[in-house]
């Protein structure tokens, strides 16, 4: 595998960059995460399924993805500059970025990368957790403070949750005055649709499908969303898709890489919304 750096050079126009951020430093009660994105690889390229998405999008295909594979991170440099500096060489790049997590703590310099390049971006995140603390054991900058800390920052124009299913009174007044839009389980239909008038980035934290079908999170939160039904969200948004991440996947408890199978099934289908759906390059 080339290293990131290598892929720099080359105009990458409309290509899915896979980029992984193995860090969890900021998860608040089990660490795993970073070790997340090579099994998601190992299950994206196995011989068990195919690169074949649902909507007929071929992503083995010649210029439609590009595996850049993991950041380092050092004990001098600032991770999250690291992850916000080389998001922004992506999209300088022309690359459509997915990126692999790590904690939910890695959104937050993705999203500080994005929205220097555009002036409208709405963020939908799917989730059993707001993760909207004010701070949480003495950390700003937790896992569980992310869409605080993006709120505060301002640096979306919309935020959407969907699946969360842990709101305590805290995060809704939280929710409250930020504006943020929850879709929770209690008030869950099948037959939801998302719109967005602006570009859109998906943040999926991998504890939103139900502990079933996903068992390696960290925190398995019961009765949350099947597979199904978030791919078939998926299918359904309407608005441009620019970026993703996904999150949150513990390997450490995962049982027989169930969940890095689920992993790389939602990043293909999220790819392919991404390629259908493609905004004009900021």
């Amino acid at each position: 595998m080339q290293r990131i750096n290598d892929f720099f050079k080359h105009n990458a126009s409309n290509k899915i960059a896979i980029i992984g951020i193995p860090y969890d430093v900021n998860s608040s009660f089990m660490r795993g995460p970073a070790g997340a994105p090579p099994f998601i690889r190992k299950a994206l390229f196995s011989d068990a399924s195919n690169l074949w998405t649902e909507k007929g999008v071929d992503l083995s295909a010649d210029d439609v993805m590009l595996d850049m594979g993991d950041l380092t991170f050092n004990q001098t440099d600032d991770p999250m500059t690291i992850i916000e500096t080389s998001l922004t060489r992506l999209l300088d790049d022309k690359f459509l970025p997915i990126a692999l997590g790590g904690d939910h703590a890695i959104t937050y310099p993705l999203i500080r990368g994005f929205r220097n390049k555009y002036n409208k971006l709405s963020l939908l995140q799917f989730d059993a957790h707001p993760d909207l603390y004010h701070e949480l054991q003495d950390n700003r900058y937790s896992h569980a403070s992310t869409f605080a800390r993006i709120m505060e920052d301002k640096l979306v124009d919309r935020l959407i949750q969907v699946g969360v299913r842990t709101m305590n009174g805290h995060q809704r007044s939280q929710a409250e005055k930020f504006g943020v839009e929850v879709v929770d389980m209690l008030n869950w239909r099948d037959d939801i649709q998302l719109a967005f008038d602006s570009p859109v980035y998906i943040s999926f934290d991998m504890d939103v499908l139900d502990p079933a079908y996903a068992p390696g999170v960290s925190h398995r939160e019961p009765g949350g969303l099947s597979p199904r039904q978030l791919i078939s969200l998926i299918h359904s948004l309407k608005g441009p898709v620019i970026g993703a991440d996904i999150v949150e996947y513990n390997p450490k408890n995962d049982l027989s890489e169930i969940t890095s199978m689920v992993s790389a099934k939602i990043l293909k289908e999220i790819a392919a919304q991404v390629l259908l759906t493609r905004a004009p390059s900021p």
